[in-house]
């Protein structure tokens, strides 16, 4: 089990009392250099980009194709579908958010991204090499994309970057089957792409 430290502020000037959770793993084991490799799947790295809002650059492939922001959890994505799949997305822009249209029935096409758009929850079991889409948050109003590299039955792994620590650039959700329907247990997941 994680040790979970509170710290409490008092801020005399309003009186507020704000509560920080800490949690001892959220700190790195050691020193990262931006542009250093974390983990792979299927040869695309993974890359530490040094903090969640840091930009080293954009990354374009050979061909003009944008492929994102160096090292945002877009580019790795983009990176992966279009060294591993030789997939490009009609709309080579946007943030993480905008890569799910909420305006989409289960298991209808994205256009922008060209790939088959599932709900959470739905039909469709999440696959290898699906994109799962997260939600903004108060702190975070850019979302967050990430890549499945493990299902089982009650399962998610995935791998990310620009996810905050970088000794953990995997982490496994528990996926449950209700009713028909498979869902991953997040609260900001809202739904997965998948190649047609």
């Amino acid at each position: 089990m994680k040790k979970i430290f509170l710290l409490f502020f008092i801020l005399i000037a309003t009186g507020t009392v704000v509560l920080f959770l800490y949690r001892k793993n959220d700190q790195p084991s050691r020193t990262y250099e931006i542009g250093e490799r974390l983990d792979s799947l299927n040869h695309v790295i993974v890359y530490y980009n040094g903090g969640m809002g840091n930009v080293s650059g954009r990354n374009t492939a050979p061909d003009g194709y944008n492929i994102g922001l160096k090292y945002q959890c877009v580019e790795f994505v983009k990176r992966y579908y279009y060294e591993h799949y030789k997939h490009k997305m009609p709309n080579a822009y946007g943030n993480a958010i905008d890569f799910f249209n909420k305006a989409l029935e289960d298991g209808e096409l994205n256009a922008d991204r060209d790939l088959i758009q599932y709900t959470n929850p739905s039909r469709k079991k999440p696959q290898v090499g699906d994109l799962i889409i997260m939600d903004a948050t108060w702190t975070n109003e850019y979302g967050h994309v990430v890549i499945v590299s493990r299902v089982s039955d009650d399962e998610v792994e995935i791998i990310q970057q620009n996810a905050g620590n970088p000794d953990h650039p995997r982490d496994v959700y528990d996926l449950e089957l209700n009713d028909g329907l498979w869902e991953i247990d997040h609260s900001r997941i809202l739904g997965w792409l998948r190649m047609k």
